[in-house]
């Protein structure tokens, strides 16, 4: 689901070191405690290039993070063909270019970046447009209370809540580690939620739709929180990020 650390109840949890761990070494079943996910870690990085369906995507990238995609493939946009759709219960729908997004003020952020599966990279920066800055801009409607976010992979979604999403700490980003964001990050434009396990930062950000009610995102019908909290969901105690 998502480059980096990119990741992502009732019972036991289920998520992506599970369903990974399912195609890169066979029936492992759906199903399984934080604990195996996190002790797939190892094993998963080391049968990842043997992986024939390519959806494990566990290959080693810069800076500590790691690539994570369960589509086949993803397309590569770049300022011609890059376009961020805003719409739902907003007054003032609109669809953004890259340019459009970079002529915008930016805010840079620097935060830990923490895992679902356990794993930290300290002090990352990020650079991008506040999404409340949007949500103004488009003029949310009353009776909203939800954000709804697509992909241009195609899979990919997530969901915060409308107070979550108007958060000081909450991009849209253009930028990582001082450049721009590569694909393999979820570039050229990814969600960035410093607060929260990185699975809700979604990569390949094409949609922002305002909803009336939460619609979880696609780790999170596998199993993980909703609201993903660092050190306060998924069963874990890392320390904050923000």
């Amino acid at each position: 689901m998502n480059s980096e650390p990119s990741e992502e109840r009732d019972g036991t949890p289920v998520g992506r070191r599970v369903f990974l761990g399912t195609l890169g070494l066979g029936a492992l079943g759906l199903v399984a405690a934080p604990t195996l996910q996190r002790g797939l870690e190892g094993v998963l990085g080391a049968v990842a290039g043997k992986d024939p369906t390519g959806l494990t995507g566990l290959l080693p990238n810069g800076g500590g993070f790691r690539y994570y995609s369960v589509a086949a493939s993803v397309p590569h946009l770049n300022a011609t063909d890059y376009h961020l759709k805003i719409g739902g219960l907003v007054d003032r729908p609109h669809t953004y270019t890259l340019a459009d997004l970079r002529a915008l003020p930016q805010t840079r952020l620097v935060k830990d970046v923490q895992c679902v599966t356990g794993w930290r990279v300290p002090g990352t920066p990020f650079e991008g447009v506040r999404l409340s800055d949007l949500l103004e801009a488009a003029g949310v409607r009353p009776g909203a209370k939800a954000i709804h976010f697509t992909c241009f992979d195609g899979t990919y979604t997530e969901s915060l809540t409308l107070d979550q999403a108007r958060r000081p700490d909450v991009l849209v980003a253009l930028r990582m580690q001082d450049k721009d964001i590569s694909h393999d990050h979820g570039g050229p434009v990814r969600l960035y939620v410093a607060p929260m396990y990185f699975y809700k930062s979604a990569k390949w950000l094409s949609g922002i739709t305002v909803t009336d009610q939460v619609e979880p995102g696609y780790w999170e019908r596998l199993g993980y929180d909703v609201d993903a909290w660092v050190g306060r969901s998924n069963g874990r105690t890392d320390e904050p990020t923000s």
